[in-house]
This record gives C-alpha cells, structure tokens and sequence, in this order.
C-alpha cells in the first residue's frame, strides 16, 4: 500500500506526448474514458481521437501538446482513484503534487485549485498564446547536457552581450540537463561556444518558440488576463511552483505563478529537492513517458519513481 505521506504525484510537459497516449488506460477504465468525453465535448471536437490515433505531426503542434498532456493526466489520476477505489482503499492523497511547465497546471486540478473545464480552457488557451508568441517572436531551444548551471547562465550573458539578442536558461531539468531558449541568432552563437567549455551535448529541440524566455512577454499580459478569469480556489493539497520551487498555497500565489510562468525558468531541481526536504520519498509521474520519474533519480538517488501511462503500469504500482 502507498504511503501517501512521503509520495508526491508529478505531472508532465511538453516532450512527453506520445500518439497512443491514454488510450489503454481510457479502454479499461470507464472513469478514464469520461475524461477524455469531457474535453470532447468542452472543446467541440474529437480531441481523444487526435491522442489515440495521432497523427504525431498534428499531436505536436504546441496547440494540441498542452491539452492533449493535460487531459491525460487527469485521465490517468482517475483510473488510479478507481483502482484504488476497486481495492477498498481511499482516493490518492499525496503529500505534493507537482508539475514541469505545463504539468504545473495538471498539478493544480489533480490538487483541487481548478475545476478540469476551467483548467482545460485555461490550457487551450495557453497554448494559443504561446504559438502566438513563438509567430510574433520567433526562436528556438536547446538541450545542454554535462554543464554546471552557473556555468550556463554566463554562457548565455556573453552570447547576448555579443548578438544583442535574448538567451536565457528555460529549464534546470536535473544535475547536468539544462535547456536553454532564446533567439536563433543567439542561440546558435551559444551552441559551439558551450561544446568548448566541455557540454557533452548540445544539441537544438524541434520547436519554434522560446518558451520560458522574454520572447514570450509578446503573449504575458493575455494570458495573465487568462489566469484572472479562471476560478482558482486555495489547494486541498500543497503544489510546487516552478516559479518559485516552493508551495503554492493561496489562489493569490497560484494566480502570480501562472502568469509569470510563461517567461520564467522551470526550476524543477530545486522544486524536487524542495519536496525531499518536505519528506517526499517517492515519487509518481502520471504520464505518457518516464520522463520526470527519470529527472527526479537523477536530482536524489535515494528518492524512488514510477511512471504510470496504462493498466499493467498503475497494476504494478499498487501490487509493489
């Protein structure tokens, strides 16, 4: 049985959309597939369809990314209620929750802070803004593996210093898995100048935003009137900011995270380890791939994670 004293749910972003994704969880759980029907029918199309089936190309527009991710963690988290349910046992209670950029906003329903309509029109929208932004202010993002974050940081100082342009640190995914966002020019300015300074990796995303830069400021204002509109209520249960790495525990603070989430750093290092220190031992990713259950190893060795994206994976959890 879990110990949901020491266990945080984590939700992820954008990266971790797979064509296929929900769908054996929606085929074995009718709670799951409601989900899924539901944002059906708010947004007006057949949006499962596009997660189900695909296409890819179509699935990673960052338009269908975000609610497509969106949609199937709390599709996911559903099921786990039920099967636990089904076990006689309470609904999943975890100490935290948390999410990595927009997984933050899946983190915020799964906490009780939104209502899954509102939190799904909230996600739309974000994503509309963000395209918005990436066609105003076009630019790009890159993966550095192998370099201390400090050591970043000035890299990008000295590339804007030398271009005049923008480069930022979007994400401190883990020890030594950083990415940076930014205009192409500058970018591409700071690409072999971080492979000199020993990265192991440098190597730039397929996205045409710099999500997470001052490029998106374009868009900040829009969507803070976004967040503004959205019932937002104080959380049943603590969430981590990325923002802030530490919990978000008012609709206030909720409300002047999500707007300055756009242009600020996804500090997720420090919001896991800001969860250790809380106690959290375990961790649970609700998602299509094993991507942050694999950052947060990384971030604490002691700490264990699961990834749970279908039947056999949530079986697996509550058999362990």
């Amino acid at each position: 049985m879990i110990n949901w004293q020491t266990t945080a749910l984590v939700f992820p972003g954008q990266g971790s959309q797979a064509v296929g994704m929900g769908a054996e969880i929606a085929a074995q759980y009718p709670v799951a597939r409601e989900v899924f029907a539901q944002a059906d029918a708010l947004l007006g199309l057949p949006f499962s369809k596009l997660c189900f089936e695909g296409p890819a190309e179509q699935l990673d527009e960052t338009y269908n990314t975000q609610p497509a991710l969106f949609i199937t963690g709390i599709a996911i988290l559903a099921a786990l209620n039920a099967e636990l349910a089904a076990r006689g046992q309470s609904p999943a209670t975890p100490a935290n929750v948390a999410g990595h950029s927009l997984g933050e906003l899946t983190a915020l329903v799964a906490a009780g802070a939104m209502e899954f309509g509102p939190g799904l029109k909230l996600v739309r929208e974000r994503g509309r803004l963000m395209r918005e932004a990436g066609e105003k202010s076009p630019g790009a993002m890159a993966a550095i593996l192998g370099l201390d974050i400090d050591a970043l940081r000035q890299l990008c100082a000295e590339a804007c210093t030398a271009t005049g342009g923008v480069l930022v640190v979007a994400n401190d995914n883990c020890p030594g898995q950083t990415v940076i966002s930014g205009d192409d020019q500058t970018l591409e300015y700071a690409l072999p100048l971080a492979k000199e300074r020993g990265a192991k990796r440098a190597l730039k995303l397929a996205v045409s935003i710099a999500a997470h830069s001052p490029l998106m400021a374009v868009s900040q204002e829009e969507f803070r009137t976004a967040v503004k509109n959205t019932s937002i209520t104080v959380p049943k249960t603590p969430v981590i900011g990325n923002v802030s790495a530490a919990p978000l525990t008012t609709a206030a603070m909720i409300q002047d995270e999500l707007s300055a989430q756009l242009t600020s750093p996804v500090r997720w290092t420090e919001s896991v380890q800001a969860m250790t220190r809380a106690g959290i031992t375990h961790f649970i990713e609700l998602g299509p791939k094993a991507v942050l259950a694999g950052l947060v190893k990384r971030i604490n060795k002691e700490a264990s994670a699961a990834c749970v994206e279908n039947p056999a994976q949530l079986a697996a959890l509550l058999d362990s």
